[in-house]
């Protein structure tokens, strides 16, 4: 089993990616599980047609400790395993802490063990790499880190901070970069801003992915564009990220 953790900042499109790359390699016949890290807890809603799950805080605080994990794991597209570890009460609360909450309880429910999942991808908010949100990285979770962004300055500034944070986690023998996935605005010199992001974060970019309006044709029925629009360039697009992705982690 590997476990890849998936950070960027907001908004940069690193839940698209995610679902996109589950879905791609579970039709491979690969068992897959993805774990959504955020408050908005909408990570896995393209695996489920568009529906979003209960999440793993809100069944703790309405059933307590008589949580299982038939309430928090939901089968998606090609069975992928989708969690979602939620947030607090609007205002009151952590949201880091609520992550580490999450991964406290599955790990008491023995997900991994009862799932057995090949490959599990972690969904990762990474405007604050603070406690929680590190979580993947310094708590041992992942092997490997992946960072969505495009050329955008205030996504690479998200980047570099999170490279930064596994760059110290990383000497204590937790993740390790993988490199960045390009997920394109196409802003100006976007190819040239990117590749000199990577050098100076010592990685590399795994992938390119293009604008294409097959994304977002996809999400308005609640798919990927793996499921939505299979024979389409952006799927062949997300199907040659998943070589990579595999590449990279050794599969």
């Amino acid at each position: 089993m590997k476990k890849i953790a998936i950070y960027g900042k907001g908004g940069i499109g690193k839940s698209t990616t995610t679902s996109n790359l589950s879905a791609a390699l579970a039709g491979r016949g690969l068992k897959i599980m993805q774990i959504g890290c955020d408050p908005k807890a909408d990570s896995t809603k393209n695996l489920t047609g568009g529906r979003q799950i209960p999440t793993v805080l809100d069944q703790i605080r309405e059933k307590e400790d008589k949580v299982s994990l038939e309430d928090i794991a939901v089968r998606g597209y090609h069975n992928v395993v989708c969690v979602e570890a939620g947030g607090p009460t609007p205002g009151i609360g952590c949201a880091g802490r609520g992550i580490i909450t999450a991964f406290e309880k599955l790990e008491e429910l023995h997900a991994f063990e009862e799932f057995k999942p090949d490959l599990v991808f972690y969904d990762v908010l990474g405007d604050v790499v603070c406690g929680g949100f590190a979580m993947p990285i310094r708590g041992g979770y992942a092997n490997h880190v992946m960072i969505v962004t495009s050329g955008e300055m205030m996504s690479l500034y998200a980047a570099g901070n999170i490279a930064q944070a596994v760059r110290n986690f990383g000497k204590r023998g937790y993740a390790k970069l993988a490199g960045l996935i390009q997920n394109s605005r196409n802003v100006e010199n976007e190819d040239e801003l990117v590749r000199r992001a990577a050098s100076e974060f010592e990685t590399e970019i795994l992938y390119a992915v293009p604008r294409n309006t097959a994304v977002q044709t996809a999400e308005n029925q609640g798919k990927t564009v793996i499921e939505a629009c299979p024979n389409s360039q952006m799927a062949d697009c997300y199907q040659a990220l998943a070589d990579r992705v595999l590449e990279v982690i050794g599969e």
